[in-house]
Formats: C-alpha cells, structure tokens, sequence
C-alpha cells in the first residue's frame, strides 16, 4: 500500500507494521491520539519522513488502521522542538492515479517538496 507522508511515498506492508500493541489497547485510539502522537513526532524532528523512515512508516499505519481512506498525511512543524500544537496536520485521500504518479516521480527522482506542494496540498501561492 502506498502512502505519502508530506513529500514520500512509502510503500507499506499493512501485515509488517501492525501497531506493536494489543488489539484491545489499540482499538481505544482515536485518529485524534493518532494526530497527536505525530504532532509530537514531528515537534522533535520537522523531518522524520526523511531522517527516521522507521517511525514514518509506523505512523502512517497507524492512521491507515484508524481512517483507512486517508493515503496521505502533511505534518508541519516550523522548528525543531516547537511546541506540539504549533504543529499542522492535514489529511487526504488521493485517487491511484495521483498516487501511482507520485511513487513513479519518486523512483525517478524527480518528487520533491515544491511537486508535492503542487500535486496534493497546494500551500503555496500560484
């Protein structure tokens, strides 16, 4: 399963990255916790889909296992260990299409911040 986590695409086991928790304990989560739990992430380290692809890939199961509509998820911390509610968090669900293009420009090379600003989440002025 494919999953853009703000400018990568991670190709995710879903049977590999089960949450290392119980299934009781697991199920109390909210996507809300879940948020949270990235926004904490992302506070220590702005870049973590880039610097600890172990931890992305854990945190994209866990929003795929709590919202399994969402393929894409932007976490924006504008400094190293800023406050965890400065972080902003969004979600999308993109077409295969887009997904499918994104995970080819990344084989390629050629994904990066701005194509995914352009692509998907459009933060940035025309």
């Amino acid at each position: 399963m494919l999953f853009l986590l703000n400018d990568v695409m991670l190709s995710l086991d879903a049977a590999e990255l089960t949450p290392p928790i119980t299934a009781d304990r697991f199920a109390k989560l909210s996507l809300s916790y879940v948020s949270k739990l990235g926004q904490e992430l992302y506070a220590a380290e702005p870049l973590l889909h880039r610097k600890n692809l172990e931890k992305a890939q854990r945190l994209a199961a866990l929003i795929i296992a709590k919202a399994p509509e969402v393929n894409a998820a932007l976490f924006i911390a504008p400094s190293r260990g800023c406050l965890v509610d400065h972080v902003q968090v969004r979600y999308a669900q993109l077409s295969f299409e887009i997904m499918g293009s994104l995970y080819e420009r990344q084989k390629a090379g050629a994904l990066n911040n701005l194509e995914a600003d352009r692509q998907v989440w459009r933060r940035l002025a025309a």
